[in-house]
């Protein structure tokens, strides 16, 4: 699978953006995808996930209320809206694919990564 993730950019605290991230190379059911992102001297940490065939959705606590997994299924397209952002946001931000949208959240059976984008929130 092959995932291109766009939508990132530099953004005022309180601020809005929407990430997206197009899949291509197979056949959808019963997968999750979702994003994680990565800050400067941190590990890389779970964000948010939607199984494609439930539409189940998963959120880490930090961005929860915040942010909004979406997808479109006719593309298919996977988007985050992230709203009310912080600086502390500021992450490069990777799409993935694997089980489910509960695996994603504990990191297990992701089988692709997409290049990540850069998100910038300043104070």
């Amino acid at each position: 699978v092959q995932l291109q993730a766009s939508g990132g950019g530099l953004v005022q605290a309180g601020g809005s953006l929407r990430l997206s991230c197009a899949a291509s190379g197979r056949t959808f059911s019963s997968y999750g995808m979702g994003w994680f992102r990565q800050a400067p001297g941190k590990e890389r940490e779970f964000v948010a996930a939607i199984t494609w065939s439930t539409g189940t959705i998963r959120y880490a606590d930090s961005v929860k209320d915040r942010f909004t997994i979406s997808r479109d299924n006719a593309k298919p397209t996977v988007y985050l809206q992230m709203n009310s952002l912080k600086p502390e946001d500021t992450a490069v931000y990777y799409c993935a694919i694997g089980q489910s949208a509960t695996m994603l959240r504990t990191n297990r059976g992701i089988t692709d990564w997409g290049k990540g984008t850069q998100v910038t929130v300043s104070s």
